[in-house]
C-alpha cells in the first residue's frame, strides 16, 4: 500500500524559486511528511513557515537526503551537479530546475502539459526546463502535433526576476534612484535595466548567440521531440519584475488557420487564450504574474510565408517557468511512479 505522505527536501529554499515552491506545495496541499530546507551558508538559520510552524534552513551535510523521497530545487549549475547525484545515491528522486542536467540524454526534460510520459524514463533525475522555454513549449506542442512545426523564430522578453532576487532588487533600486536623481546600481545586469531593455541574457558564445538563447533552442527541440525543427532565439531582458513574454513566429508543415489554432489551444490544460484585439485584450506579464497558466494571444496568420503563424505568450516565470512545473512533476511522481 502506498504511503500517504512523502518526505521532501528543497534546495535553494531561500531563493525566489525555492520560496515559490514552498508556497505552491502548501497551496496544492501536497502530501508532505517531513520538509527539509537547504540553502547556502549565508541563509543558514533562517526560518520559513510550513503548516504554521517554523522550519530552519540548513546546509547540506553528508546524510542530508537520507529518508527523503523527492528533492526539488533551483540552485546554480555547479551546486546542482554536486548535490543532485548525492540525493539520488541516498534514495531520492530529484526534480532539478537548474540547467545542469537538461541536455543529458539520460535525463528527461519535462513539462507535464507537453511530455509527462517522459517521467517514466527517469533514472533518479528529472530536469525542469528554462523559464522561457516552458511556456513556449506549452503553446507550441499542440500546434506541432496537429500541423507539424518546421521552424520557430522567438523573441523573449524576460523579467528581472529571471536573474533571481538580486535582479528584482536591482530593478527596484534603479527605478527609485532615477526618480531621486541618484546613480543607479549596476551589479546584476551589464547595463541599467530601469526604463531600458538589454538584448543580452547570459554570456555570448562564439557564433554570437548567448548561452540563454542556445539553451532555449536545444530545450525546445528536446521537449517537443522535434530534433530537426529549426529554432532561432533572441533573448531580451526587460524592466518587468515578474513574468516572461515571448513573440513566437511559427512555420508549419500544413496550413493552420488562426481560428483553428485558437480553438485548439482553448482545449489545452494549463493554457488561457486571451485574444480579442478589438477589445485590446491580449496577454500581459503583469496579469500572468501570480497565475499558474500560460497565456496566449495575438494569434494571427503570417502572410509573409505560406504556412505562417504568430503568437504572443506570457507566463509567470517563477511559477510555471520553474516552481509550479517542478511541483506538477512531483505530483505525477507520487501518483504513478513512487
Amino acid at each position: 500500500m502506498k504511503k500517504q505522505k512523502y518526505n521532501l527536501a528543497i534546495l535553494g529554499a531561500t531563493g525566489v524559486v525555492g520560496r515559490e515552491m514552498i508556497e505552491i506545495l502548501a497551496e496544492r496541499k501536497f502530501p508532505v511528511g517531513e520538509l527539509r530546507l537547504f540553502a547556502s551558508e549565508k541563509s543558514v538559520g533562517e526560518e520559513i513557515e510550513w503548516e504554521g510552524k517554523p522550519v530552519k534552513v540548513r546546509l547540506v551535510g553528508d546524510n542530508a537526503f537520507a529518508g527523503i523521497d523527492i528533492v526539488m530545487g533551483d540552485t546554480p549549475t555547479a551546486v546542482s551537479k554536486e548535490l543532485i547525484p548525492k540525493a539520488v545515491a541516498q534514495g531520492a528522486v530529484a526534480v532539478d530546475c537548474s540547467s545542469a542536467f537538461r541536455m543529458d540524454p539520460n535525463v528527461p526534460l519535462v513539462v507535464p502539459e507537453v511530455n509527462a510520459a517522459a517521467i517514466a524514463r527517469h533514472k533518479g533525475i528529472i530536469a525542469g526546463a528554462n523559464c522561457s522555454a516552458i511556456p513556449v513549449a506549452v503553446a507550441v506542442k499542440p500546434i506541432h502535433d496537429q500541423y507539424g512545426v518546421k521552424r520557430l523564430v522567438l523573441s523573449t522578453y524576460q523579467s528581472a526576476s529571471g536573474a533571481g532576487k538580486g535582479g528584482t532588487d536591482e530593478l527596484a533600486q534603479q527605478t527609485t534612484a532615477l526618480f531621486s536623481q541618484k546613480d543607479p546600481v549596476l551589479k546584476v545586469f551589464p547595463y541599467r535595466l530601469a526604463f531600458n531593455v538589454i538584448p543580452q541574457i547570459d554570456s555570448f558564445l562564439p557564433g554570437g548567440d548567448t548561452k540563454e538563447e542556445a539553451k532555449i533552442v536545444e530545450e525546445l527541440k528536446k521537449m517537443i521531440e522535434a530534433p530537426n525543427m529549426g529554432v532561432t532565439v533572441t533573448a531580451v531582458r526587460v524592466p518587468v519584475f515578474v513574468g516572461h513574454s515571448a513573440a513566437v513566429n511559427i512555420e508549419t508543415e500544413k496550413k493552420a488557420q488562426a481560428s483553428e489554432v485558437r480553438e485548439l489551444l482553448r482545449k489545452i490544460p494549463g493554457v488561457v487564450v486571451k485574444d480579442e484585439p478589438a477589445k485590446k485584450e491580449y496577454p500581459l506579464p503583469i496579469e500572468a504574474a501570480g497565475q499558474d497558466e500560460v497565456y496566449v494571444g495575438r494569434i494571427r496568420e503570417d502572410a509573409s510565408i505560406p504556412n505562417g503563424l504568430n503568437l504572443w505568450v506570457a507566463a509567470d516565470n517563477l511559477r510555471k517557468g520553474a516552481a509550479l512545473n517542478a511541483v506538477q512533476i512531483a505530483e505525477i511522481l507520487i501518483e504513478k511512479y513512487l
